[in-house]
Parts: C-alpha cells; structure tokens; sequence
C-alpha cells in the first residue's frame, strides 16, 4: 500500500478500508509516514468525514497503536466517564470514587486544561505528591486495591493520537467530528473498558455551543464504541455557566472534598454528578433502575465510603494518608482572597462562561504554553448561579490571586461578564437530553 493512495481515495470521497487505516496508522506510529501525509489525511477526512465503519476502524487501530490495558483477577466492571469540557467541571474527583463504592473498577486517564476549561490533570497537581503519570503497575494496582485511580495518558496508550492530535492541532482540523471521536476513544478503549458515559456540554462555556453539533458528536461516539465492542451512552448538560461554586484548580478540589462529606454542596454540580453516576451504575448492571442507582449513590456518600475511598487513590497515588480528613492544611492558598461586588443589586441571570474560564490564564491558573507553570492556587470560590441575589451583602465571587494588581485586572473583566437583571431570571434544568 501507498500512503499517497490511501489520501486520494479520502480526498477522492471514496471510503477506505480497514486495511488502509491499519496500515497508514501503523505508519503513523512508526513514524514512516510522514507528517505532512497525516496531515493531508486528516484535512480530507475533515473535508469528506467517515461513515461508522470507517470511524470504528480508526478508533480501533489508534487504540492498538500501544498498549490496551488488561484487568484480570478484577470482580466487577470496568467503567468509565468522559467530559468534553467546560468552566467549574469537576465532577470526575466524586464520580470515580462513587462508583467504586457502589462495586465499579474506574481506570480514569484524564487530560491537562485545554483553552477555556480545566484540566482534571491540573487539579490533581495541586495536591502535594500525588502522581499523575504512575508506571502502569502502580496505576493496575491502585484501581484494583483502591477501585479507581485518575491518572495522565502514559506514553504508550494510543501514541497514534498524540502524533495525530498535534498535527491536527496546528492544521486546523480540530473540529471534525470523526477526528474527535477516534482521538476521544482510542485513549478510553485503551484503558480496557466494559462501559462509558460521555458528558456532552453544551452551551457558552463548552467548545459545542451549538446543541446539533453537540447532538452529532454524542451519536457519533456512542455509535462508534458500540461498534468496537463498549456499551456507551451519552448525557448532553449545559454549559451557560460555572459548574458548581469554584473554578480554579486546588479551589476545586477542595469544593470535590467537601461535596463528598456532603457539606455546601451545589445542587447543579450534584444533579449532573449523580446523573452520570447512575448513567454508569445501571449500564454496568451495578443498579437495576435510575431509582436503585440513586439509592446506593447517595448511601455511598452519606456512609463516608466514597470519601474513603478518595482518601485511598490520594494516598495510593503518592498524596498525603489524610488529605482527605484536612485538604486546606495541603492546597496552596493565594496570597489574596477577596470579594468581588456587582455595580449594582440585581439577579444573576447570565454568563460569558468561556471568559470567566480564560480569564483564570490571566491569573496563571490556567495554561497559554504547554510548558507553563501554573499557579494552582488561584480560582475563584463561592462563584454565583443564574439566579442568585447580588447586592453589597452577597458578592459574585472570591478572587484568589497573588497580586493587588491581577486581582483588581481581573475583578474587572469578570464584572463584565456576569450580567444582572431586576428580575429573577427562569432556571433551567443542567440536564438537557440523553443519547443512547
């Protein structure tokens, strides 16, 4: 085979067979095929698309581009779930030891911030020695000890998609959704998984802001892995604004602790999180009805038995034996902590989420370069919902930054985004529809 053919069958709009995706994607790891040939292929798949068993084919062969995780001597299922991405997103730090509580085995390779949205990645760097990118052994042993483990992609699980993700990147086909949907698949199935649940945003603050492309992607992915062999279902929720009360990467982790000890938890934040739960619970045959999956979700929580088991990963990981029992002796602080007002007295009743999540680059708390530093301890806490009262009693936020200068810069722009009304605006449920 000639990589040059396979590219002007897909420019040609003619479909390719598993055969020519095996072997331009074998050529892809071992680096004979060049660069620019990915590249021109990616542009005519952004260009022409795949059907399913085209999309499935690639799926399969990036996700045998290294290792495919085994799970022997392990009794239960495999389960896992994935974001596509928003502002205040941190329902992955409860959701894996949820399910390990009720019975799941959670392999959860997470990723780093990408533009506007954090990174689950980030938010566990925050915690002092806590080991993000583990040899493969640590991370079987922990999932199988502990029950979950949240993890970076090692450098041999779907290494085709690092490769073709940074050319994509740059080539300006990001966008497709076939594209998204092998890259987003080959590293999950890679983890040897029975089921997934995808949490599709949607809304101001996701990269689909547009509820048809989010609904195309979701039909995709769940197509796809049920192609290749994983139960897969979809839940769309929304992203008009921040998810649950902080954003920011140790404020987060400290609101995920609290929500396991079932103090100040934001009803939005727990509405979606127990909705992927029991998404996953009853999938996996864990929960026989939404109804049994809510009942042992909420007496995994209200027994200590999930925050134990977050206790656990912590520790197995490398982080402190009781970070759990006192995160804030562990999270960095930021040398200031202060309110920010609203000019006026008014109901919150919308947001520029997508600003909200790149001004916290401003205050280094997210990444412009790969290789920045970040500056784990600045966010914002106590961050308003549409909906909510703000006058000189109750402010939007809590600025946690390390200069009188960033926080006045940035009290300025989140001003700007936060728009307030006289009356109180209608609430709208954060669960928009579920694709199977």
């Amino acid at each position: 085979m000639l990589p040059q053919e396979i590219i002007r069958k897909k420019r040609s709009r003619q479909p390719l067979s598993k055969e020519e995706i095996d072997f331009f994607i074998k050529g892809v790891t071992s680096g004979e095929i060049m660069d620019a040939q990915t590249a021109a292929l990616t542009m005519a798949i952004f260009l022409n698309g795949l059907d399913t068993g085209e999309t499935v084919a690639l799926t399969l062969a990036m996700r045998d581009s290294g290792d495919v995780l085994q799970w022997k001597n392990i009794n239960g299922p495999i389960v896992d779930k994935h974001s596509s991405g928003g502002v205040g997103d941190k329902v992955s730090l409860m959701l894996a030891p949820m399910i390990a509580a009720c019975g799941g085995y959670v392999p959860m390779i997470s990723g780093r911030g990408l533009g506007h949205t954090g990174g689950t990645l980030d938010k566990f760097d925050s915690i002092p020695g806590y080991q993000t990118m583990p040899d493969n052994d640590l991370f079987r042993r922990t999932v199988k000890e502990v029950g979950c483990a949240i993890i970076g992609q090692t450098g041999n699980l779907a290494p085709a998609d690092k490769k073709i993700y940074a050319i994509r990147d740059v080539c300006g086909t990001v966008e497709s959704v076939e594209l998204i949907t092998a890259s987003i698949l080959s590293k999950k199935l890679a983890a040897g998984l029975d089921c997934l649940v995808m949490d599709l945003k949607c809304g101001n603050g996701a990269f689909m802001d547009n509820l048809e492309d989010a609904r195309r992607l979701a039909r995709s992915i769940v197509s796809v892995a049920d192609g290749a062999g994983t139960k897969t279902g979809a839940v769309l929720t929304d992203m008009n604004q921040v998810l649950g009360r902080t954003v920011g990467n140790a404020v987060e982790v400290y609101e995920a602790v609290e929500y396991l000890k079932g103090r100040n938890v934001d009803p939005r934040l727990h509405q979606v999180t127990m909705e992927l739960c029991g998404e996953l619970l009853v999938s996996a045959g864990l929960a026989s009805s939404p109804e049994d999956a809510r009942n042992k979700l909420e007496r995994a929580l209200s027994s200590g038995k999930a925050l134990e088991i977050f206790a656990r990963m912590v520790s197995a990981l490398g982080g402190p034996a009781d970070f759990a029992e006192k995160p804030e002796t562990y999270l960095p602080k930021a040398k200031i902590i202060r309110p920010l007002f609203a000019d006026r007295p008014g109901y919150v009743c919308a947001m520029e989420t997508r600003n909200i999540g790149l001004s916290l680059i401003g205050l280094k708390g997210g990444r412009t370069r790969s290789d920045q530093t970040l500056d784990y301890a600045a966010g914002y806490t106590d961050f308003c919902q549409i909906g909510d009262y703000a006058d000189a009693d109750h402010p939007l936020c809590f600025i946690h930054a390390q200069t009188d200068d960033d926080y006045a810069k940035t009290a300025a722009e989140l001003k700007s985004y936060i728009k307030i009304s006289e009356s109180r605006p209608k609430i709208v449920s954060p669960i928009i529809e579920k694709i199977y």
